[in-house]
């Protein structure tokens, strides 16, 4: 694993090295049985690819929907997702893009959230967001290393 998601301005990045080949960290990205593993409590999507819908549940805090909005297999998927539980995606949606490298040995992974400056609520609420996610994006995707390197 690396360093701690940090913030930048209105994104947050987190790169972590993974002691797993590319194309298993990809499939955890995009198999849903391997997500349901790592993220959130539950992760559906209607196909894995541009459009598709779905949502990631965490039963402490509801249902978030997402719409995949770029995907170049192997190295890129992104998403928009609602960053308060909700029905549809709303004005409260960022962009997770997550951007892979690496070959059969270990890869590096790299998240990016954006898009915190164009939420409602005022310089305080886009602040708390940012914090919360920041925080959530470690927990992730520790998680996600834990699983790929066996732990």
């Amino acid at each position: 694993m690396s360093d701690r998601a940090r913030i930048t301005g209105h994104l947050i990045r987190r790169t972590i090295r993974i002691d797993a080949p590319r194309g298993r960290v990809w499939a955890a990205l995009t198999e849903p049985d391997l997500l349901n593993q790592w993220f959130g409590e539950g992760f559906e999507v209607t196909a894995f690819e541009v459009g598709g819908t779905g949502r990631i549940i965490y039963e402490d805090f509801g249902d978030f929907p997402i719409e995949i909005t770029e995907i170049t297999p192997q190295e890129t998927l992104a998403f928009r997702w609602s960053g308060v539980p909700a029905d549809a995606l709303d004005e409260y949606a960022t962009t997770v893009t997550f951007t892979l490298t690496g070959d059969e040995s270990s890869s590096e992974l790299t998240v990016v959230e954006s898009g915190f400056e164009n939420l409602p609520g005022g310089t305080r609420y886009r602040r708390e967001r940012l914090d919360q996610n920041r925080e959530g994006w470690d927990v992730e995707l520790d998680e996600l290393a834990n699983l790929l390197e066996g732990e």
